[in-house]
């Protein structure tokens, strides 16, 4: 994927944003737009984004946040508050949108998210419900569960003591940068009582759920409550899958969002591109 760089102005600094487009010949497609994990980036994705809009005949954007991936890394001394992800979905995806001359008020784009940029594509579908064609969310957050810290304090560990600060110089600058903020901010014990539960009922587009019956850091609850707020939901519960379906289970995951999308734009539920 050819990478390109945004420059936004977040809360008065300059922010620099990887990011990459997929198939922008198809200019009349709708746009997919992919949201990372919690130490993900625009590599750590690898071929998926481009065989879901290519199954899909869309163009993609993919991008890293601040902190992770070639974008601006998190200052040393920078703490994330407990609302990171509702400042990501609120203020920095806007942004970048902007900034890359998208139109969500005309063409309003789709959403592809995965653990932490599920939950971001939730709360950027719940505030801006009109903007927002439809979404996927893979693994989302809702809330927190005992499996979720223990999974996390695990990394932790790994990150100390293993090999993983290594893995994940292969995808961030500066993996410090991408793994102390997510993990400082989850263990924080403040953040047990973060929940997005009440903030998701907004949400007015199509909406596929997807999770791992193998999922080590989140149980189906997560899902399931997302269905019991947004009535619309569509959920996919997969067998032999962890926490990344798109890596366990790419073909099924595949076949579920081609039908997912298929089937909502087959029943007028979504607009479709000028």
């Amino acid at each position: 994927m050819p990478v390109e760089f945004a420059e936004l102005d977040w809360r008065g600094r300059s922010v620099r944003i990887e990011h990459s487009w997929l198939a922008p010949e198809r200019r009349a497609s709708p746009l997919l737009v992919f949201l990372h994990e919690g130490l993900g980036s625009l590599a750590m994705w690898r071929d998926f984004p481009q065989r879901l809009c290519d199954a899909l005949g869309w163009r993609g954007l993919v991008y890293s946040r601040p902190g992770y991936g070639r974008s601006t890394p998190r200052a040393a001394e920078e703490a994330w508050d407990l609302d990171f992800m509702h400042r990501q979905a609120h203020e920095v995806l806007p942004a970048l949108l902007s900034a890359l001359q998208i139109d969500t008020a005309r063409e309003p784009p789709w959403l592809f998210g995965h653990s932490d940029g599920a939950s971001i594509a939730l709360l950027h579908a719940a505030r801006f419900t009109h903007q927002v064609t439809g979404a996927i969310v893979l693994a989302p957050h809702i809330m927190v569960e005992d499996l979720s810290l223990a999974s996390i304090e695990k990394a932790r560990e790994a990150y100390l003591g293993g090999d993983l600060p290594r893995r994940l110089a292969r995808y961030h600058d500066d993996p410090d940068s991408a793994f102390w903020g997510w993990n400082r901010i989850w263990l924080h014990p403040p953040f047990r009582s973060w929940s997005i539960e009440a903030e998701i009922a907004t949400i007015a587009c199509p909406l596929l759920a997807v999770q791992g019956l193998d999922d080590e850091y989140g149980t189906l609850e997560q899902i399931r409550g997302i269905a019991r707020r947004v009535p619309q939901t569509q959920l996919l519960e997969l067998p032999d899958c962890g926490h990344s379906p798109h890596r366990d289970q790419p073909d099924a995951l595949l076949a579920a969002v081609t039908a997912f999308v298929q089937t909502a734009q087959g029943a007028g539920l979504v607009r479709r591109c000028p």
